[in-house]
């Protein structure tokens, strides 16, 4: 019985040495969320590279899972990264990657990501999500980020809004898909009361055919809608 366990402990650190001097292989990268690739697999694999040599060529035991995640969600276009390494030594990367709510289109153009956050462009893709135009603060981005969740979640904003005016009292207007009319939200108060008025609105506009008719559609009073003829 001794013999036997000696010999399952010798075996059992023989095998734990060989795992851990075994070399790493080349990452495979994996994306995980939505597909609009705002970082490719060449960016990631440099900035392992840039750690460790791309992880090719290190022992398990020398590699630094921690350091590589850390590495990975320093990057502004990353959201979440898990490494790990499989038994057979291939190193794995899951990205998920930040996702633009909006696009501020200032001084400095930036995408206001779904945690209210800013995030840079990227030059490998382009996101089709409302411009935001007026004056925008990036370190208060709260009132944007409310209307552009609002816009995102909801089917007919989603399809109908092009554009986010913010003025410099932080009054809200939005701009429409083949429509000459400003819409004018003023605060967040009632948003989804205004939003409901303004679908009203449209549908009826539609059926009447007078769209064209009008160049501002006010939405501050309480049930009702005041429209500005052309």
């Amino acid at each position: 019985m001794i013999g036997l366990f000696g010999l399952v402990v010798f075996l059992f650190a023989f095998a734990s040495d060989r795992n851990n001097a075994r070399l790493v292989s080349s990452p495979a990268i994996t994306f995980v969320g939505e597909n609009n690739l705002f970082i490719t697999n060449e960016t990631v694999s440099k900035l392992l590279i840039q750690n460790y040599g791309g992880a090719k060529n290190v022992t398990k035991e020398t590699l630094d899972l921690n350091k590589l995640e850390h590495t990975l969600k320093s990057n502004p276009m990353i959201k979440r990264a898990e490494v790990y390494v499989t038994v057979n030594g291939t190193l794995n990367a899951e990205i998920e990657q930040k996702t633009p709510l909006a696009r501020v289109n200032t001084d400095v153009s930036y995408y206001i990501d779904d945690e209210g956050l800013s995030m840079p462009l990227s030059s490998n893709y382009s996101a089709r999500v409302p411009l935001v135009t007026g004056f925008v603060d990036k370190n208060d981005l709260k009132n944007i980020f409310k209307i552009a969740t609002k816009i995102k979640e909801d089917p007919f904003l989603k399809t109908n809004v092009i554009e986010i005016h913010q003025n410099e009292t932080k009054e809200l207007f939005l701009k429409m898909r083949q429509c000459k009319f400003l819409v004018q939200l003023g605060d967040l108060k009632l948003l989804n009361k205004k939003i409901n008025n303004l679908k009203a609105f449209y549908q009826k506009s539609i059926k009447e055919k007078t769209l064209d008719n009008y160049s501002k559609v006010n939405l501050q009073f309480d049930n009702q809608v005041v429209c500005t003829k052309i």
